[in-house]
């Protein structure tokens, strides 16, 4: 089965700490940038992070910068999210994607709003409270 699945959230303290994930069956993320949405309300999907994984590039958007740490496990063919220094405005649903057609454009997955991914994996709900 060609899929994304995404895991990882939960219920967690302020200053808290999660890690997502995004594993990939039938096929490799190895030629692909993968990266983390989170819903905007009235808006279009809000890029959080995402990796490049033809150069190893990571991008962050400037929010969560020095706090998340993108990065991919090949063996396992899944990409992490580390979250760190959690904060209550990252409370959201967080969807992992990938994208070949953004090539080595991060940036511009980051900035897509959600189009041109190739594959789509369902939402893990991150919530931060105390």
């Amino acid at each position: 089965e060609v899929q994304l699945q995404a895991s990882g959230g939960g219920l967690v303290q302020p200053g808290g700490s999660l890690r997502l994930s995004c594993a990939a069956s039938g096929f490799s993320l190895n030629d692909y940038t993968v990266g983390w949405f989170r819903q905007v309300p009235g808006k279009e999907l809000q890029g959080v992070s995402c990796i490049s994984n033809t150069d190893g590039r990571t991008y962050y958007v400037d929010s969560v910068k020095g706090r998340f740490t993108i990065s991919t496990d090949n063996a396992k063919n899944t990409v992490y999210l580390q979250m760190d220094s959690l904060k209550p405005e990252d409370t959201d649903v967080y969807r992992c994607a990938a994208s070949r057609k953004w090539g080595p454009d991060g940036l511009g997955f980051l900035y897509s709003g959600g189009h041109h991914m190739d594959y789509w994996g369902k939402g893990t709900q991150v919530t931060v409270s105390s």
